[in-house]
């Protein structure tokens, strides 16, 4: 049957019209609904609507997925230092304004989401959700609140693992293969944005292997998963599904401002092992030689060269140039300097920092890791003994406060 008047183009929304798109449609459908009557007689049939291969995952995942409300005791309204002239007074101002009126604690409430992963009550969600807290609350999508108990965090990679306790089965979300993840794959993220609890946005993967640094964020390791999928504040923690619903990473990033919808995820084999090293022993070891690192291409080598006054070339090659070296580092206690060019890790040639930092993770603390370098013109090896992360920082801050000397024990 003909109409007598022609449809808009889909989604049939009319930006001008001062009923909004909603309204236009109803319209429509109320006159189409009154001039396609089915003639007497015929059969009338439901229609059958395909369920979405998103519900599917959301419906195998998503009871699994829970928020977690935490309590914070933060200390405000403290006045900066001064300096009053004499050392008495300075004292005694500070000790006022530390605990004196114009100190006070206040509490903070914030909300994060988290996955359960393991029958024993074990979720995964973001260090950032749970550090510091003083009271976590962990509630589970059919209504049910119980407490939480941080097992342990590790802030390097923003992971953190909450247990709870429940006297029925608790729902687990299945754990995918993050290294099977490919460019272009459906993501469906899960979480609990602005307090919404329960909600699910879908995107792709829009790219793998964003090393953290290059996003600016110099106190992490990490290579994470791009999505566009909506990813919000409150989402921290909770799970990137693939279309079959299982979990392939934890969504811990995204961009705000310009070039907002930028989405990141930690992939969930990365996150498996953390979790099992926080479980194991309640922290996690990250192994360090103590050197600041440069990407060096033949380019930057060669433009280096030309306007270089310090007395020596670099190879015009590709590698990682050692732009500072750590007092008091494996690194130093190696041998390295500043500018020489490390070549290759273990055997296996470097091209970038990155590359360098996977090699030294994979030997591990205490372990032996040979460094090909290049030095004034030749190449020479060098071998490191990775330290933890922890003891580094310890060591370093001892140096710049002169405080190391005093933990040398004294020889007779």
């Amino acid at each position: 049957m003909a109409l007598p008047f022609p449809l808009p183009p889909a989604p049939w929304c009319w930006p001008s019209s001062p009923l909004g798109c909603r309204s236009v449609v109803l319209v429509l459908s109320l006159g189409l609904g009154s001039l396609a009557v089915p003639p007497t007689g015929v059969a009338q049939r439901e229609p059958v609507m395909p369920e979405s291969f998103v519900t599917e995952a959301v419906q195998r995942a998503g009871p699994a997925v829970v928020r977690i409300d935490i309590v914070r005791t933060v200390t405000v309204g403290r006045l900066p230092s001064q300096d009053l002239g004499h050392p008495f007074f300075n004292q005694f101002f500070d000790q006022f304004f530390e605990n004196g009126p114009s100190s006070r604690q206040r509490t903070q409430r914030e909300q994060g989401t988290g996955v359960i992963f393991a029958e024993e009550g074990l979720i995964l969600t973001n260090a950032h959700v749970v550090e510091r807290s003083d009271q976590v609350e962990v509630r589970l999508t059919d209504g049910r609140t119980l407490d939480g108990t941080v097992v342990g965090l590790d802030s390097v990679t923003d992971l953190a693992v909450v247990r709870v306790t429940s006297p029925t089965p608790l729902p687990v979300a299945p754990l995918g293969d993050s290294d099977a993840v490919e460019v272009g794959n459906w993501a469906i993220a899960v979480g609990n944005p602005f307090g919404l609890d329960n909600t699910v946005t879908m995107g792709i993967i829009s790219n793998l292997n964003r090393n953290i640094s290059k996003l600016g964020i110099t106190d992490k390791r990490l290579e994470l998963i791009q999505t566009d999928a909506a990813i919000n504040p409150g989402n921290s923690g909770g799970p990137l599904l693939n279309a079959a619903g299982e979990v392939i990473g934890i969504n811990t990033l995204v961009r705000s401002g310009p070039g907002a919808g930028l989405g990141f995820a930690i992939p969930i084999n990365r996150a498996r092992s953390i979790a099992e090293e926080l479980i194991r022993t309640g922290k996690v070891s990250h192994a360090m030689v103590g050197i600041g690192l440069r990407p060096l291409t033949p380019e930057l080598a060669r433009e280096f060269n030309r306007n270089s006054d310090r007395g020596f070339r670099l190879p015009e090659r590709q590698g990682v140039l050692v732009a500072n070296v750590l007092p008091l580092s494996p690194a130093e206690q190696a041998g390295l300097r500043t500018g020489d060019v490390i070549l290759a890790a273990g055997g296996t040639k470097v091209t970038n920092p990155e590359e360098l930092l996977k090699a030294v993770e994979v030997a591990g603390v205490g372990g032996l890791l040979r460094l090909d370098v290049w030095r004034q013109g030749r190449e020479r090896q060098v071998t490191v003994v990775p330290v933890d992360m922890a003891v580094l920082q310890q060591r370093n801050r001892a140096v710049e406060d002169g405080t190391y000397w005093r933990r040398i024990p004294l020889q007779p």
